[in-house]
């Protein structure tokens, strides 16, 4: 379906969860793709959960964003309000459609996908039907009765009645949108089921860039979620089985489905590095269509913060980014305590905010605590990071998850070596990415994950080897040198942008 409509913008940047009211991470990508990209207008679309969980924006809307619109998931069954006494009417083959594409077992071909996509453009279907329709009613027993191996009907009942009207929602969202030239999602998920149908009603390029990969970071909160109806029987265990609970599976099945829909749906797909590069294949995106952009950093604004670190090197190791379950905090406290133990001057910064996940930070809090680390483990909160990175002898990455971390670029700007767990690109990133990048050496060292003694090991070996640290932040400056400057990441979306916008 093609909507005819004078642009507003060049691009629709869709976004979930992040810029404008989230720090750091994904959204000081988007705020530098913003500002460095001032010849190009946006149009920029926000996707939140709940909107009570976004009071504040932390990033100024700068002149080329032209549109911005926000929407929250929580509130997609609020349109579906009852308008009179009688149920709507309907449309069967469309809701089986629905249902077969993100609930059915079997794995959708790709015309299942486009007629999905067509009757979700066309607003075949409304919220008030999924919700109250004899249709939907009939359509969702069936699939309980075909394919449900969890005895309890409320639970799939409920799941499904939760999933089912923010597509909905989005596709209405998609409808009204102000026409740009081309749509670029910042992930898969809500964001990237957006971007799908926008390409579907517009007949525009489609632009998918993924810092992790959403799809796969979601499998791992949904396998830790207490929230998550499940029978007793099937919660017992716990741990990081996602194959437990079909409730849980529907959950899974849907976001697989989504970012399936959206990798059919792109253009042009593109990752950090080559690692994710490879799970977006395997996750059913077109080999031809993919290509990696590495992230960019500001190296210019850079120079005056390495000036300012001492010659000394400093008895600390940080963690900057957020107290939250993904950064494994608490495995940096706990290798804390044994680098203290040889070094009693060390202390341990933690940099960033508590306020995403307060029980987590509580639990931080009493960790430190318990291990009697009071007077060695500072919680800085938010900070400028231009002002802490010279004040470390280490950055210390403990995360079980991590796409490529901007924030090992901006160590290596400042002159500081890196101790990162081996996810995402990091190793790339520590130890080279190339032939001829391994041949600078390593800027740092990498840990496993979920390992205090490593992790202690290394920060050692790198604050109390003189000759190791040198060489560690002389491979750091030259590696971000060479090959992460904003300018060429500048550059590389300038030129998928022109292209997306000529319709190619």
């Amino acid at each position: 379906m093609t909507t005819q409509m004078a642009p507003v913008a060049d691009i629709c940047l869709l976004l979930e969860g992040t810029w404008p009211y989230v720090r750091g991470g994904v959204s000081s990508w988007v705020n530098q793709m913003l500002l460095g990209l001032p010849e190009v207008t946006f149009s920029v679309v926000f996707v939140g959960g709940e909107r009570s969980a976004y009071p504040k924006r932390y990033y100024d809307v700068p002149p080329n964003v032209v549109h911005f619109e926000e929407v929250f998931i929580s509130e997609a069954w609020q349109l579906g309000a009852r308008r009179d006494s009688q149920p709507p009417r309907g449309d069967i083959a469309a809701l089986e459609r629905l249902y077969r594409y993100f609930h059915h077992p079997d794995q959708p071909d790709s015309s299942v996908s486009q007629a999905v996509l067509s009757q979700l453009a066309a607003g075949t279907l409304s919220v008030d039907q999924v919700l109250r329709s004899r249709a939907s009613w009939r359509v969702l027993s069936h699939g309980y009765l075909e394919h449900c191996s969890d005895p309890s009907f409320i639970n799939y009942f409920w799941t499904l009645r939760t999933i089912q009207p923010p597509v909905l929602m989005l596709a209405e969202l998609a409808r009204r949108l102000p026409r740009a030239k081309a749509v670029h999602s910042v992930s898969t998920g809500y964001a990237g089921l957006l971007g799908a149908l926008l390409k579907a009603h517009w007949d525009c390029a489609y632009v998918l860039t993924e810092h992790g990969i959403y799809t796969k970071e979601r499998k791992i909160d949904l396998a830790q979620a207490a929230w998550v109806a499940e029978n007793p029987d099937e919660a017992q265990g716990g741990g990081l089985d996602t194959s437990r609970g079909y409730v849980r599976t529907l959950w899974i099945r849907f976001f697989e489905r989504v970012g399936l829909l959206a990798y059919r749906s792109a253009d042009s797909i593109i990752s950090l590095y080559e690692g994710n590069r490879a799970r977006q294949i395997k996750d059913g995106a077109d080999p031809e269509r993919t290509r990696v952009i590495p992230n960019g950093i500001a190296l210019e604004q850079w120079q005056k913060v390495r000036t300012q670190r001492s010659d000394a090197t400093p008895m600390v190791a940080g963690l900057i980014g957020r107290v939250v379950p993904i950064k494994d905090v608490k495995t940096f406290l706990r290798a804390a305590r044994s680098v203290v133990n040889a070094v009693p001057g060390f202390e341990a910064w933690i940099v960033g905010p508590e306020d995403e996940d307060a029980d987590y930070a509580h639990e931080c809090h009493m960790l430190v605590s318990s291990l009697g680390l009071k007077d060695h483990v500072r919680f800085l909160g938010f900070r400028d990071i231009r002002e802490i990175m010279p004040q470390l002898g280490v950055l210390v990455l403990t995360s079980i998850s991590e796409a490529q971390p901007l924030v090992i670029l901006e160590a290596w700007c400042a002159g500081t070596p890196v101790v990162s767990t081996d996810v995402g690109s990091c190793r790339e990133l520590i130890e080279g990415a190339t032939d001829e990048d391994r041949q600078l050496g390593k800027a740092g060292e990498v840990i496993p994950i979920a390992d205090p003694q490593a992790t202690a090991r290394a920060i050692q070996q790198l604050l109390q080897d003189p000759q190791r640290w040198d060489q560690a932040q002389a491979v750091g400056e030259q590696r971000v040198a060479r090959r992460y400057g904003d300018e060429l990441m500048f550059n590389r979306y300038r030129e998928v942008y022109r292209v997306a916008m000529e319709g190619r």
